[in-house]
This record gives structure tokens, C-alpha cells and sequence, in this order.
């Protein structure tokens, strides 16, 4: 019963974070935590394959609709690659309430960067594709080290800093699902050689990812308005953080 609730959960949060290209690692890391399955062992390394299957499935309609900057994303991509395993061995050696707290500051930041963004025009030009890559470079690093640590496969960071380069919104989601599938099962892939899967759990929850996404994805890219997804994905940042602040001040 507990793995269905959990997978419920899940492919409600693969429905919202589709349709920014987030995967979803900054719901499925604390619902896996908080339903008892160990922070570094179990919620982490699951997290970064949802994230990963999320993303590379969603991928789908953004392409077909043309909303992947595949150029200007692949520096990111390739970097986040590099750096994301780095940040998942690394994390082994940082205690779990240190993670819980970076992850809980990491969502209130994006939370907040959304809520900013949503009050903003969407941008009419783009930076030169040079200047992308040498910003993407930087970011694709930090973001990589950053999201294998904590298991969110860094688009939380990414996704900001494209709009910020002049991305529309659509365009910025579908481009940072492209870097973050890369990031998150680089990112796996260095968490899961220092533990063991939970085979039923991974299951139940990669199910429930696959129909979450291709829900979220089809809705975003023929139905959803722009300043709509920022104000939910905000809100739902924002209920996520409070409640692992709570935890860790708490317990």
C-alpha cells in the first residue's frame, strides 16, 4: 500500500515537473524519505532516475514541437555529465541533515527565482550561441556537482540562468530537460555503485513516472500558459521546503 501512495505522489509531481523540464527530484527525493527509505541509500539515487527517465521522455513532445535548443544546450549537457557523478561520490561524506538543509535552501531559491520570473515578459531575443556556450559551460559544471550531490539533477539551476539568456519559457524547459537527463543518470549511475535498488519501489515508481510525464509534457507544449506552470511550480517549491525545514529543526 505504501509503494502505491508513493507512486500516486510521484506521477502527480512527473506531471507538474514535465512541463518545465525539471524531472521532479526535488518532490521525489523528499516523498521517498519522508514514506522511510534512507536518505543517501534509497530516496537520492532513485531520485536521480526518475529525474533522468522524466526528462528524457518529456523530451519527446518538446522536440516534436521544436523547443529544444539542442546547440546550445549541449555544452551544458556534457559538463553536467562530467560533474554530476562527482557531486554524487562526494556526497557520501556529508551528513544527512547537511543534505537535507542545502536541498531545502536549493528548492526555496528556485521557488522564489520562479515567482520572479512569473511577473516578467517573456524574452524577445537571445544571446549569440557563443556566449551561451561559455555561460552553459559554468553553469552545466556547478549544476551538474550540485544536482548529483543532492539527487535533483540540477535543473533547478539551469532552467533560471536560460531565461536568463534569453529563452522563452517552453523553449527553456524543453532545452533543460535535454541537460538534465544527462546530469541525472550520470548522477545515478555514481550513487548506485555504493548502494543497492529496491527493485519493487523502482518498479512502482518508474510507472508512475512514464504516465506522469508523457501527461505533463503533451499538456505543456499544446495547452499550458507560461505564467501558469511558473506560479504552480513555485508554490509547490515552496510547500517542499517548509516542510524539510520543519523536519530537520524538528527531529
Amino acid at each position: 500500500m505504501l509503494y502505491i501512495i508513493v507512486a500516486i505522489i510521484i506521477a502527480i509531481a512527473s506531471f507538474v515537473f514535465a512541463m518545465l523540464g525539471l524531472g521532479g527530484g526535488m518532490v521525489y527525493v523528499p516523498v521517498l524519505n519522508w514514506a522511510g527509505f534512507d536518505m543517501k541509500e534509497v530516496a537520492i539515487p532513485l531520485g536521480l532516475l526518475l529525474n533522468g527517465l522524466n526528462t528524457a521522455l518529456v523530451l519527446i513532445p518538446f522536440a516534436h514541437k521544436k523547443l529544444v535548443d539542442w546547440k546550445g544546450g549541449s555544452v551544458m549537457a556534457i559538463t553536467a555529465l562530467i560533474a554530476s557523478p562527482i557531486g554524487a561520490m562526494l556526497s557520501s561524506n556529508v551528513p544527512v541533515q547537511t543534505l537535507k538543509i542545502l536541498f531545502a535552501a536549493m528548492v526555496v531559491a528556485a521557488a522564489l527565482r520562479t515567482l520572479w520570473a512569473s511577473k516578467q515578459a517573456e524574452p524577445e531575443t537571445m544571446m549569440p550561441l557563443k556566449k551561451r556556450s561559455i555561460i552553459g559551460f559554468f553553469t552545466g559544471s556547478f549544476a551538474g556537482f550540485i544536482g548529483g550531490m543532492l539527487g535533483l539533477g540540477g535543473g533547478f539551476i539551469i532552467a533560471p540562468i536560460l531565461m536568463m539568456m534569453g529563452y522563452k519559457t517552453k523553449e527553456a524547459a524543453g532545452t533543460t530537460a535535454l541537460v538534465v537527463t544527462f546530469s541525472s543518470f550520470s548522477g545515478y549511475f555514481g550513487h548506485v555503485a555504493q548502494g543497492e535498488m529496491n527493485w519493487p519501489l523502482t518498479i512502482a515508481v518508474v510507472i508512475a513516472v512514464i504516465i506522469g510525464s508523457q501527461l505533463g509534457g503533451r499538456y505543456m507544449t499544446q495547452k499550458a500558459k507560461s505564467k501558469q506552470v511558473k506560479v504552480i511550480y513555485a508554490i509547490v517549491l515552496l510547500m517542499i521546503a517548509i516542510k524539510m525545514v520543519f523536519d530537520v529543526l524538528y527531529k
